[in-house]
Formats: C-alpha cells, structure tokens, sequence
C-alpha cells in the first residue's frame, strides 16, 4: 500500500516521500497515529502544495544534524570496565553505556543512534558511527580501558 509520509520516519524516508509498505502497517499504525496518510490523488495534490514548507523542515532537520555531526566529529569517549585474562571484558559494553558516556560528556545522543554491530567484548580503541541523520554518520573514537 502506497502512503506519503507526513513526518520523517527513519527506516521509511524523510516527511513527504511516498512509500509502499504494507497494508497492516498503514493502517493500523501510521494513518492512524498521524505519520502517514493514503496515497491518494487529492492527498498527492495536498502534499505538493505543502511541499515548499516541507522542503524548509528537510532543510531545517539536516542542517540541524550536520552541526550534529560535526559536534559529534572527534568525540573520544572513555569506558572503564571489569577485565578478566587476556584483554577480555567480564560482560560486554554495550550502546547503553556507550549512550550514557556520551551524557556525561554533554553530548546527546538516543540509543537507536548508536551503530553498534555487537557488543564489544575486548580492550581497545573502537570507532563508532552514529546515525545523525539519514545519510549523516560521524564517528566517535570508544576506548575500552581496564578498570
């Protein structure tokens, strides 16, 4: 089913976009809720008359995630965790901890953000990409240290 978006949804696209998902999803969800509506011929006609102002709000967003990034740009975030033998960590660190070091650096950032492909299990240096926007991922430098 066919939908345009009336705010941007990150695994869908960005507001005013028209996407195919499907039928349960757009109705039971994102109509609903407000997020999306039908992708109808007076909906498109609606839609491009608000397109100038969505285009601000675009606008607006990405300028927002590129100050973002470049604030994010170089972040070195320090760990302390509990070691056992050889370099390895006793649990794992995981983008939890890592959200809560950037908190306490004043850097905010939500969980969902935090491109971690798995929990890190050993001592090291480990660069992070961090999901700013869309196609906006600066990376932070995480250094795991014994405790």
């Amino acid at each position: 089913m066919k939908v345009i978006l009336k705010e941007t949804i990150e695994p869908l696209g960005i507001i005013g976009s028209e996407v195919d998902v499907k039928n349960g999803y757009a109705r039971n969800y994102l109509v609903p809720r407000g997020k999306a509506v039908f992708a109808t011929p007076a909906n498109r006609n609606i839609m491009a008359q608000e397109k100038a102002k969505l285009d601000f709000q675009i606008a607006k967003e990405r300028e927002t995630a590129e100050e973002m990034a470049k604030k994010l740009e170089g972040v070195v975030c320090k760990i302390s965790a509990k070691v056992a033998d050889e370099g390895r960590l006793y649990g794992s660190v995981t983008t939890r901890e890592i959200m809560d070091a950037l908190t306490a650096q004043n850097v905010d950032v939500l969980k969902r953000m935090i491109l971690l492909k798995e929990p890190i299990k050993e001592l090291g240096t480990y660069q992070i990409p961090i999901r700013v926007y869309k196609d906006i991922e600066p990376e932070i430098t995480l250094e795991i240290e014994a405790e």
